[in-house]
């Protein structure tokens, strides 16, 4: 569905229509005439509010060139690193006193088709349990060079999870001990949370019904 069928509809900053943005075959999710606006990118001034303004004086004097910007949205701080300093950037949240984010809650990662040269992003969830604190860190990286550093060897427990996000985004952790598919086929095309990943697939048979491939579903546009 294009924004032509929504007069008045302005051309920016609107990044896709429908669900999934589908281009090829009707959209099956019953919202074909949802429209997903491109916000654009934020970045917070200081004050930030509550800790968070602690939190960047302590790590900013060590890191700071490394920080690209800072963002306070809906009460939680999102420090976005450059690439190439995340895992010293992920050591001194970890290590500093006046810190301690010593609890990883995880890997994630992000696909944004239309952000040009940093399509892919890990986010990494980190809580401090002596300060009772939470920050968010997020890393980008381009499509045509999906490469982020491996954080294993600050957060031991990131293995399984950087594994997972390159499962599902092709995100690629160099310095990983072992970067394989942790929930797909080994032999697996694509990266299923991709949105580029097409809807398509295989019709499941279930209890004698058979269900479909998203492809060939009913068309609600």
């Amino acid at each position: 569905m294009s924004t032509e069928n929504l007069p008045g509809l302005p051309e920016e900053p609107v990044a896709r229509t429908g669900m999934f943005g589908v281009k090829d075959t009707g959209d099956t999710s019953g919202y074909g005439r949802l429209v997903v606006r491109r916000p654009p990118k934020p970045s917070s001034v200081r004050p930030y509010g509550s800790y968070f303004d602690e939190v960047a004086d302590a790590l900013e004097p060590a890191v700071g060139d490394a920080i690209e910007r800072v963002v306070v949205d809906h009460g939680e701080v999102t420090f976005h690193v450059s690439r190439e300093r995340l895992a010293e950037v992920l050591r001194h949240l970890r290590d500093d006193p006046a810190l301690r984010f010593e609890l990883s809650l995880g890997v994630s990662g992000v696909h944004y088709p239309d952000e040009t040269g940093s399509e892919l992003h890990a986010v990494y969830h980190l809580c401090s349990i002596t300060h009772n604190r939470r920050v968010r860190v997020e890393a980008a990286c381009p499509d045509a060079d999906p490469h982020i550093p491996s954080t294993v060897s600050v957060y031991p427990t990131h293995d399984w999870h950087e594994r997972e996000t390159y499962d599902f985004f092709g995100i690629v952790f160099d310095g990983h001990p072992a970067l394989t598919r942790i929930e797909m086929p080994d032999d697996w095309e694509g990266h299923p949370q991709r949105k580029d990943y097409p809807l398509g697939g295989i019709p499941v048979e279930y209890r004698g019904a058979e269900v479909p491939a998203p492809d060939n579903r009913r068309s609600y546009a």
